[in-house]
């Protein structure tokens, strides 16, 4: 038995990384997987984008628990596309119970140096496209009358100031905003809504640059000094694996964690306390 043996679960930013991660674990959990990613490039963002193949490997890791999927390409910045996937995905499994807000770009500079284009994409995918996942699924829910959990990817600089990170710090400090006013909205429907704030998570995007990188485009050994200290953390291995973080989202997405909402829970090995 699982605790989501009946549930569905949608996951957005699910071709790798932290979406993967959280389609197989919740899926072993029980539950039926409605996963989508954009799977291609998206312009100002980061260098090396999700491929459709890796979204088909996310289809078929989840098909691998013996649970059902249904996979779409789907950029977050497109409501209408976003509520098709949502839309084809309850009308194949007849429900909707857990939604994981994952989806995330990372464009980097200093805040005065941006380019419209770097904090456009940042706003756009990591807070705009946030509010679309939730306007096209949020009304499921409602309807289902199951209750549920909404889980809210922000960020370790989604409570702390993050150098040469100012649209991303933006983004994922507004998502704190965001999931305490729809907490008190949904809650009626016994709806819970958390927000989780990872810090270094091995993964593509996660991946620091090299510091002879990040010279290279004009920081200096303040800068990178700065951001060892903003990063850093208590415990002695501080970066997860993206399964450490999908155990978080399990337990949220569980009636475990009943009791539990409108949280920004820290899960950074201590990264607040530095």
């Amino acid at each position: 038995m699982g605790r989501l043996d009946g549930r569905v679960a949608f996951v957005t930013g699910a071709a790798r990384g932290q979406g993967r991660a959280h389609c197989v674990r919740l899926a072993r959990e029980g539950a039926d997987i409605i996963a989508i990613d954009v799977a291609g490039p998206v312009e100002g963002a980061h260098p090396r984008p999700a491929t459709p193949e890796e979204l088909a490997e996310t289809g078929r890791l989840v098909e691998e628990t013996g649970r059902r999927v249904v996979t779409a390409r789907a950029d977050v910045r497109d409501l209408a596309a976003v509520a098709r996937a949502v839309d084809e995905g309850v009308e194949r499994f007849g429900r909707l119970d857990v939604v994981v807000a994952n989806a995330g770009v990372m464009a980097g500079g200093r805040l005065w140096e941006l380019t419209e284009a770097q904090w456009d994409v940042c706003v756009d995918v990591n807070l705009t496209g946030v509010w679309k996942t939730l306007r096209a699924s949020v009304p499921h829910m409602i309807a289902a009358g199951n209750g549920g959990s909404i889980i809210l990817t922000s960020s370790a600089a989604g409570y702390r100031g993050y150098p040469m990170s100012g649209g991303y710090g933006a983004a994922k400090h507004g998502l704190v905003g965001l999931c305490r006013t729809l907490a008190v909205e949904v809650a009626r429907y016994n709806i819970r809504v958390n927000t989780i704030h990872p810090n270094g998570v091995r993964t593509v995007m996660g991946r620091p640059p090299s510091p002879e990188a990040l010279k290279a485009i004009g920081l200096d050994d303040h800068d990178l000094w700065m951001f060892g200290q903003v990063t850093a953390s208590a415990l002695p291995e501080g970066t997860q694996e993206p399964e450490d973080v999908a155990a978080t989202v399990a337990y949220l997405a569980s009636d475990e964690a009943r009791f539990m909402t409108g949280t920004a829970l820290q899960i950074g090995a201590g990264n607040q306390l530095m």
